[in-house]
């Protein structure tokens, strides 16, 4: 799974960053139990310009759930300054972590925190590998590699290096389950990569692409890779050998017990 990167971001932007998930608690009276980088930062191939891709999940008073009429279960702010304020409650985080949601799952696996309820986040981790599906995971990681890639895949044009990321990371997921399809992947490219078996030439390759898109922004093309357009075609056609897991009933249960705690907390 992916090492928490304590110095991964500036000591100012975080302070920044902590200044704005206050006034979100504030503004709609929420209580925070997760903030987490979600962006090519925690993915591991930021560019100069990247925004701060933060995403939270978060608990309202008890009352509120307890209305007829259900209330809007996120809270979206605009980006500012290159920071990006997003996120869900958790009653919707449960829902969809029980369906074995990538998009929660990395959540909770971030490298970056910025607020850890560092309880809840052990009882989210837990669940979430309880619930894991490989073959759900894989086909998300499939279709955002094909959203990524079909576009630019079959020519043989110069493509964006943000773009090859954006096709190479879900790529590298899809065999990190066909190797250990009982673990969740880790979100961050590096982690990725040192956790599959990797030839060490594509290796090399990645980390050089890496450090190339780290010196420029993001709209730069790159030079094609065929070795790295290989990988991509062959892994995402191979997302459908990744089998299905049926998780325990009990489950359910489980998170209807956290949820309830929390709420009641």
């Amino acid at each position: 799974m992916d090492t928490v990167q304590e110095d991964a971001i500036a000591p100012a932007i975080r302070q920044e960053i902590d200044v704005r998930l206050t006034a979100i608690e504030e503004e709609h009276d929420v209580r925070l139990l997760l903030a987490v980088e979600s962006g090519s930062r925690a993915w591991g191939f930021p560019s100069p310009d990247s925004d701060y891709d933060v995403r939270f999940v978060y608990v309202r008073r008890r009352d509120w759930y307890l209305s007829l009429t259900p209330g809007r279960d996120v809270i979206e702010t605009p980006i500012e300054d290159e920071i990006d304020l997003n996120g869900w409650d958790i009653r919707k985080a449960l829902g969809l972590l029980l369906k074995s949601n990538a998009v929660v799952s990395e959540w909770i696996g971030s490298p970056i925190r910025y607020r850890p309820d560092h309880a809840v986040v052990a009882q989210l981790a837990g669940l979430a590998d309880a619930v894991l599906d490989p073959r759900a995971l894989a086909q998300h990681y499939a279709g955002l590699g094909r959203n990524a890639a079909d576009r630019w895949l079959a020519g043989d044009d110069a493509v964006p290096v943000k773009k090859y990321f954006y096709a190479l990371r879900p790529a590298l997921a899809i065999r990190y389950l066909r190797e250990r399809p009982g673990e969740r992947p880790p979100m961050n490219l590096q982690a990725l990569i040192a956790a599959v078996e990797l030839p060490q030439s594509l290796a090399t390759q990645i980390d050089d692409l890496v450090e190339a898109k780290r010196r420029t922004n993001e709209r730069a093309n790159g030079t094609r890779l065929p070795d790295l357009d290989a990988l991509i075609r062959d892994e995402l056609a191979r997302a459908a050998e990744v089998r299905a897991t049926t998780p325990d009933p009990q489950l359910q249960a489980e998170a209807e017990g956290l949820f309830l705690e929390l709420v009641n907390t």
